[in-house]
This record gives structure tokens, C-alpha cells and sequence, in this order.
């Protein structure tokens, strides 16, 4: 292919892979987990609008386990954003709209890349008058994870779109045949660069994700012990001592960037990483979150990833440990070390007793490189031999013909339906609850719409004095400021932090609580849950004692009561009699549902089942709205 031609090529790629990815970013609607927010969106908020903006600042953040690489990227976003829509005088609402929608729309930008450097690598691997690239790119393009998972706000998308890219720009040649090659590896100019770029962008993963260090490792060692490779080594003492130097060197720019950056953001000197290793390995806190078999990645992980695609993933990973003696040293060896790295990171992860599938979300590129020469020879006829003239005049592999279109049309419409129904249909209360709340906001306070930290109290635009939600649900269940947006739209949630305080294996940390499963705990003698908590942690009655059942006793009780009451519908039955019958009779609260939405078809966790439900307490009644129309009757 001519240069100009495949320059031409790359850039409708990219071009196209960005509109699809965009598109994609902005047709999610739905929740999946709440790192995408807290991990990310929430520290990238107070980098963008000060400490006082209401960030929601979780516990990883306050022992410096993350590094501040990834929110600086969403917080410059914000920052830029704002001020040119402040330059501009923007409505407020329109300002807020644009906030919660930037993070996805940057995001859609690296999953873009992801895709791209899936298909660059396979293009590296197999050669352009191969059809196995493009069915790479077909697959990353028309998987449902990808489509759920690439354009949200995980440190693991960005983590996988580096790690693809760097393998992408990976000196390959590394793992060939001395014998096919007639120039020592690492000896030219443009791939020294190459290899620094790969460095560079491996380093930055590493710095996001600490596991990410099993990927690199799992190919420095196939390169240098060539443990199942084919031919002989061409590395060489002085390519070997290259190597070594150019890891020294970009490995340690990148690490002082980031620690310059922890102290912009910390405000003293910090180590993330190990923070990270001390806190998950050291205190055994991950267990908290979850424990999972060993078989988890190989029994749901890897097939979660690959959905349709998993059987070819499968031939491709088996033949690919295979020796072949059809196919060139370096291709052979390459695809070799890629399947070694796959199995010694799910290997090394599945060790560790907290498991998720994001986790080796960046080993799904490698995946789709190894099942794509077996899903093309699947779907397309094998092309025909042709004669000498022929040959010379078109193409050696010739058009591509489909066969097993029935099969084909059936894996395709079950990605679709997947990708669709999770997107659109499974758990988007949790997104458009806080749309609502955010209008409601507007609609009520007008005039106290603070983006970043609330105007003195002196201010005629100061906050209002209220409470304005109350989220009795579990802890994250929704995103924070990142939605909500207004510094003065006080929120409270149920909180669920680690028990930091105890010892690994002790009964303390056995039998610990945090605030949310306080709520939800059921009461041994009624067998029912949150009637206690509300009673006792979150109106106490005020100067001690206890609720004693009846309406409270006339006693008064402390604590915010908030405008709105936001939980799933399976907590209605437990706040109405808490605030009619119950302790909390006195309170003066009528709950009166205002808006509910759709949450799909199932859910995992019990206390998410059903609807999400906004109940307007009444507390507060309709005094700034009733002053806002006074104000416009007089004009």
C-alpha cells in the first residue's frame, strides 16, 4: 500500500472511531459501579473547584492510596471547561449540563485510541494483506463490554487503552529470529523512540493500576529467558544494556511527574502505590469489598469480557502457546509472549481473594488479537488459489466472501441486545435521580446556583439553609458532585467505610458495621431493619435517652431533616411507619413520593431491588419558589 494511501487509511480510522465512541459515551445511561465516580470524578472536582465545592472525598483518597494522575485529567477538563463558559456567561443550568456530561465525552477520546491501537497491533502482528486486523477491530468495536465499560470513568479503561497503546508501539523484534533479521534489535533510531513511548505509556499504567506491573513483567521475561520461543535470541549485550537504560530512564521521568503531582494534590510528599500495597496486602482491606473463588476470572471473568467472541478467544490463546512452523519466527513468538502475559496476570490476580472483572479488563485487546485469524477463517471462505497473472493484478488474499451468515447474524444481535439492554435498561435511576434532584435545585433556589465553593453568608445569593437530600440507600449507590454539580445543594448519604481500626482476623473486624449496614441490619425480635438507626443514629433524640417506642414521647430530636428522602421502594414501608406510627411521629414529616424511575429487569443486590423513590417530606414547603413569583408579579 502506497505511504499516502495508508495515512489516509489510519486517519478515516481514527476519525470514525472517535464519532462511534462519542456516540457511544452519550447514549450511556445507566450506573455500573461507583469507581467510575469516586475514584475519579469526585477528586477531579476539588481539583477543579477547591475543597469547599462538596467533592465527596472517600477514605482512599484521605491515606493517599491513589495516585492523582487520573483525576488531574478530568480536573484540568473541568477547570478549562468552566472558565471558558464563565468568559462566555453561560446560563448556570446549561454550565451544569456540560460538567456532567465532559468527563464521558473526554473519556470517549481514549477509548477511540483503545480501539485504534487493538487494530494498529494486530495490523504489526499479522500484516496488512491480512483480513485478521480488521476482525480485530470488528470485534473491540461490536463488543458489549466495550460498549459498557470503555467510555465510563475507570482508571481500568484508561489503564487499558495504555497498555494497548504501548504494546502497539512495543519493539517486537525483540522476540524474533536473529536468523530472519540481518540488523541488531534496538540499534536504529525510530525504534529506540518507539521503545521509549512504549516505556512511557507502560509506566503510566503501572502508576494507575500497581497490577499493571504483571504485564510488563510476563514480557521482559519471555524477551530475555525466551522460555517456549522459537530461533535465536537477537538480543544482544549492548541491545540488553539499551533496554535496561531506556526502562532506568523513562521509568523514572514518569515517576517524578507523578510524585510532583501527589504533592500539588496532597500538599505534602506521598508515595501512592505503596500506600496501595500496604493498605490491600498489609491490612487485608480489599477482603472488605468482596471475596471471590480462584476460578473467578476463569470461570466469569474472561468469558464477561468476551461474551460471543470467548470460543475463538479460547483457540486463539491454545494455539497461539502452540509452536507453528507456518508462521514467521517473530509473528509466532509475539503472539506467544502475549498469551505467556495473559495467563500470568490472570495467574497472579487470581490469588487475590478481591476479585472484579475490570481488573484484567486490560488483557481484552490481547483477547481479540488472539481469536481474530480464528473467527476470520470461521466467517469468511478461504481464499481461492490464483494464477500467476491474477495475482499480479489484485490482491494476494483476494475479496473477502462470508459464509455462516446465520451464525453470524445471531452473535451479532446477541452483542447488540446486550450491549443496549445494559446501557439503556439496567440501573439508570441511580443516573437520572440526581437529574431530577438537580432541576429540582434550580427550580426551587435560583439564585443559589454555586458551581464552585458557596458565596459568604452575607451574600444575597448564600445557600440555602436546608438539607436538600437524604440518600437512604446503599452507600454509592449514585454518583455525587459530578451530577449534582452545586456546591450549595447539600447532600447526605450512608456512608461504608473499611473498618481502618482493626486488625486483620480479629473479632473486631468480623463483627464491624459500617453506617450502611447499620440501616439495613434487621432487628432479631421483629425482623425488621432501619426502624433503629433512623431512631438512634439519625435522629437521636436530643440530650440523650432512649426513643421508647409511641411517637417519641414529644421528645425533641436532632439531626437535618431533609426536603427530600431519596431510597429504593423496598424502604418505604420502614420510613412511612417510622414517620406516622413510629418514633418519628413528631417530627412533623408527610411523606409524599414526587418522582420514581425505572432501575431494570433484576438486580444483584436486594437492597437496590425495585424502584428508586424521591419522597418530598414537606418540611420545607415552597417559600423561595412563592418569592420568586412575588418578584416577576412586581415587574
Amino acid at each position: 500500500m502506497h505511504a499516502q494511501v495508508a495515512a489516509a487509511q489510519v486517519g478515516d480510522i481514527i476519525s470514525v472511531l472517535l464519532a462511534f465512541r462519542f456516540v457511544n459515551a452519550i447514549s450511556l445511561r445507566t450506573f455500573f459501579q461507583p469507581d467510575e465516580y469516586f475514584q475519579a470524578l469526585e477528586p477531579a472536582w476539588k481539583i477543579a473547584f477547591g475543597s469547599q465545592s462538596g467533592a465527596w472525598m472517600t477514605w482512599e483518597w484521605q491515606y493517599q492510596l491513589r495516585s492523582s494522575l487520573h483525576p488531574m485529567l478530568f480536573g484540568l477538563a473541568y477547570k478549562g471547561a468552566e472558565s471558558i463558559m464563565s468568559l462566555l456567561h453561560l446560563f448556570t443550568p446549561f454550565k451544569a449540563w456540560v460538567l456532567v456530561v465532559l468527563p464521558s465525552a473526554l473519556q470517549s477520546v481514549f477509548a477511540a485510541l483503545g480501539d485504534f491501537y487493538t487494530w494498529k497491533l494486530a495490523m504489526d502482528i499479522y500484516g496488512r494483506d491480512s483480513n485478521a486486523p480488521w476482525a480485530a477491530l470488528w470485534m473491540t468495536v461490536l463488543n458489549p463490554w466495550q460498549w459498557y465499560c470503555s467510555t465510563r470513568t475507570f482508571s481500568n479503561s484508561v489503564e487499558t487503552t495504555l497498555t494497548v497503546a504501548a504494546l502497539a508501539y512495543w519493539p517486537w523484534e525483540l522476540v524474533g529470529d536473529a536468523k530472519e533479521t540481518k540488523e541488531a534489535a534496538l540499534q536504529q533510531k525510530d525504534r529506540i523512540n518507539s521503545l521509549r513511548i512504549s516505556l512511557v505509556l507502560a509506566a503510566f499504567a503501572v502508576l494507575l493500576r500497581p497490577t499493571n506491573l504483571f504485564v510488563w513483567l510476563g514480557i521482559l521475561t519471555i524477551t530475555v529467558t525466551r522460555l517456549t520461543l522459537d530461533g535465536k535470541s537477537p538480543l544482544t549485550q549492548s541491545s540488553l544494556l539499551v533496554l535496561l537504560r531506556e526502562i532506568t530512564l523513562c521509568g523514572s521521568a514518569v515517576l517524578a511527574l507523578s510524585v510532583i503531582s501527589d504533592r500539588l494534590y496532597f500538599g505534602f510528599w506521598a508515595f501512592p502505590p505503596y500506600q496501595w500495597l500496604y493498605f490491600n496486602i498489609s491490612k487485608s482491606l480489599a477482603i472488605f469489598y468482596g471475596r471471590m473463588p480462584w476460578h473467578y476470572y476463569l470461570s466469569q471473568g474472561i468469558p464477561l469480557l468476551t461474551t460471543t467472541f470467548l470460543p475463538f478467544a479460547l483457540v486463539g490463546l491454545y494455539k497461539s502457546t502452540s509452536t507453528s512452523k507456518t508462521l514467521p519466527a517473530e509473528q509466532s513468538n509475539t503472539l506467544k509472549t502475549l498469551s505467556f502475559t495473559l495467563l500470568t496476570m490472570v495467574g497472579a490476580l487470581s490469588v487475590i481473594s478481591h476479585k472484579e472483572v475490570r481488573f484484567i479488563y486490560p488483557l481484552l485487546p490481547i483477547l481479540h488479537i488472539l481469536a481474530a485469524p480464528y473467527i476470520t477463517s470461521f466467517f469468511t471462505v478461504p481464499p481461492q488459489p490464483r494464477s500467476d497473472k491474477q495475482q499480479s493484478s489484485s490482491r494476494a488474499d483476494g475479496p473477502v466472501t462470508l459464509r455462516h451468515k446465520f451464525s453470524l447474524v445471531n452473535l451479532l444481535s446477541v452483542n447488540l441486545f446486550i450491549a443496549g439492554y445494559l446501557s439503556l435498561f439496567h440501573q439508570p435511576a441511580h443516573i437520572s435521580v440526581l437529574t431530577f434532584l438537580r432541576n429540582e435545585f434550580e427550580r426551587i433556589h435560583p439564585d443559589a446556583l454555586a458551581i464552585g465553593p458557596p458565596e459568604p453568608a452575607s451574600s444575597s445569593s448564600s445557600a440555602p439553609d436546608e438539607l436538600f437530600a437524604l440518600f437512604l440507600t446503599p452507600c454509592h449507590t449514585t454518583p455525587w458532585r459530578s451530577h449534582l454539580v452545586y456546591s450549595t445543594l447539600r447532600a447526605r448519604a450512608l456512608t461504608c467505610e473499611p473498618p481502618l481500626h482493626t486488625a486483620p482476623g480479629s473479632l473486631e473486624r468480623e463483627t464491624y458495621l459500617d453506617e450502611s449496614d447499620r440501616f439495613y441490619l434487621e432487628d432479631k425480635q421483629t425482623g425488621e431493619y432501619g426502624a433503629k438507626f433512623l431512631a438512634e443514629e439519625m435522629w437521636p433524640v436530643e440530650g440523650g435517652g432512649g426513643g421508647g417506642g409511641g411517637g417519641g414521647g414529644g421528645k425533641k430530636r436532632g439531626g437535618e431533616v431533609p426536603r427530600y428522602i431519596v431510597g429504593f421502594e423496598g424502604i418505604e414501608g420502614v420510613i412511612r411507619k417510622f414517620f406516622e406510627e413510629g418514633e418519628g411521629k413528631e417530627m412533623g414529616v408527610r411523606l409524599t413520593k414526587v418522582w420514581d424511575g425505572w432501575n431494570g429487569a433484576f438486580n444483584e443486590d436486594w437492597r437496590r431491588s425495585g424502584r428508586l423513590i424521591v419522597w418530598d417530606t414537606k418540611i420545607y414547603g415552597e417559600k423561595k419558589l412563592e418569592q420568586g413569583k412575588a418578584g416577576r408579579d412586581e415587574l
